[in-house]
């Protein structure tokens, strides 16, 4: 599977339960094995491991957010920038006052334990701990999965939000609406493989996408093998 992802783009990856997005993300960030060429600002990163890549800022909120919810909101961001302190980095005042902007909850809710927050503030804080981290790209896996609506909505205008603010996103969504809605470019996958491609807003009328959801094996155009750019290309194209 062959993707590019441009700076400052939000690109989108749909596709029906099974068809690779997680393992997707989770071999672009170094906790699955991967093959062929993932480069990333210029440097490769297959064969590095993941401490390589947060350091050079790539980060990823799992589908699970993983988050230690026997420690507080505010210990669970200060986490999010660990590396960036074993680096020497010891001012994280602008760090935790963005996330504040972003989201709100996350201060009045501080000193509050993880573990008590709802699905909603949960996932701002998963957001939130990996913004510490300052990446320039962050990849998101079904940030919306089990949220209510009015909740989608928000977490879907906070994405668009650090897109404005110079922060590529790689957005893994089963919900194709919420998707297309807010990314720059898509790839619709089935079974590992980009089956078709192109701008978000053209996807979102394609009827083929309706393919992908069915879990089609009947779509055609599979990309070349095993090439992922995260590179800073004045367009955003699958090679």
């Amino acid at each position: 599977m062959s993707l590019r992802v441009a700076a400052g783009a939000i690109v989108a990856i749909v596709g029906a339960n099974g068809a690779g997005k997680t393992t997707t993300l989770s071999a672009l960030m170094g906790l699955l094995p991967a093959t062929g060429s993932v480069r990333f600002r210029g440097r490769e990163m297959v064969g590095r491991d993941v401490v390589t890549r947060v350091t050079n800022r790539l980060a990823m909120v799992p589908e699970t957010r993983d988050l230690f919810v026997q420690m507080s909101v505010e210990e669970n961001l200060r986490l999010g920038a660990f590396q960036r302190y074993m680096n020497g980095d010891r001012d994280f005042t602008e760090d935790f006052a963005r996330v504040h902007a972003l989201f709100p909850r996350l201060k009045e809710r501080s000193r509050q334990l993880a573990g008590t927050l709802s699905g909603g503030e949960r996932q701002m804080l998963a957001i939130g701990r990996a913004l510490m981290a300052r990446p320039l790209l962050l990849m998101l896996d079904e940030p919306s999965l089990g949220l209510a609506p009015l909740v989608v909505g928000e977490i879907i205008s906070v994405i668009a939000k650090l897109r404005d603010d110079g922060v590529s996103v790689l957005l893994v969504e089963q919900n194709a609406k919420a998707a297309l809605g807010v990314a720059d470019y898509a790839y619709a996958i089935e079974a590992g493989r980009v089956a078709f491609h192109g701008p978000a807003a053209q996807l979102a009328i394609d009827p083929r996408i309706v393919e992908v959801y069915l879990g089609s094996s009947e779509t055609s155009g599979h990309s070349d093998h095993g090439k992922v750019d995260f590179e800073q290309p004045k367009g955003i194209r699958a090679r």
